[in-house]
């Protein structure tokens, strides 16, 4: 794909959506990085759920270390993972109280230090609660990636490094969360709309002409 029809990708979803953010509810960095914590193999509807209760009641690492791990559980158990999120969240905040006097690092390696946190949801917090133009690329990202054209790779770090060399500068910032939701609404993963699609045209998917009008797989 060469850099005019990339940017012509850009600026289409710029149109659509000028202010795309992330649908998990969340009013503090530090609520964002749990809800990121417990989004992985879950839905978002799933975390903002369970996320309403437990911010109301607890909303800082010494609140959630207050609940303990059995405590934690019983607010995250519809999401998956449940038991392996609540350990890692509790450690989470027990590094955070001991290390940041409890406030979320502005920092990848910080970041990524803590229990828990990869480097995917190191880059969802730094882009969206402290506004770094990074790239988090998850299943919806790799696959739109690879399937229009725009950055094609075979891992996801390969992805993220030819997003971040290739969008560009001004789209940055937001790329990552219209990546994000032309994935999950748009270009599904079985069942692409191509019919429905903005960037049809510029697309370089071979078989998009195959669902543009809504035909099986």
């Amino acid at each position: 794909m060469n850099r005019d029809k990339r940017r012509a990708i850009f600026e289409r979803l710029r149109e659509a959506n000028p202010q795309p953010t992330t649908e998990l509810n969340y009013s503090t960095p530090f609520e964002l990085l749990i809800a990121v914590i417990l989004s992985a193999q879950a839905t978002d509807r799933g975390v903002n759920k369970a996320t309403g209760p437990l911010f109301r009641d607890a909303d800082t690492p010494g609140a959630i270390l207050a609940l303990g791990e059995d405590g934690l559980r019983d607010y995250i158990r519809t999401i998956g993972l449940f038991n392996s999120k609540a350990k890692n969240i509790i450690a989470t905040c027990e590094a955070l109280v001991a290390s940041h006097d409890g406030v979320v690092p502005h920092d990848r390696k910080a970041l990524e230090a803590l229990p828990g946190v990869g480097r995917k949801t190191a880059n969802v917090v730094l882009n969206t609660a402290f506004g770094e133009p990074t790239m988090a690329v998850d299943t919806h990202i790799f696959r739109v990636a690879n399937r229009t054209g725009i950055a094609k790779g075979k891992t996801v770090r390969a992805v993220e490094d030819r997003l971040m060399r290739q969008v560009p500068k001004e789209f940055l910032q937001d790329a990552h969360h219209w990546l994000i939701l032309h994935g999950r609404y748009t270009c599904l993963a079985r069942r692409p709309r191509c019919g429905a699609c903005p960037l049809y045209d510029l697309c370089e998917f071979p078989e998009r002409h195959r669902y543009a009008d809504g035909g099986s797989e």
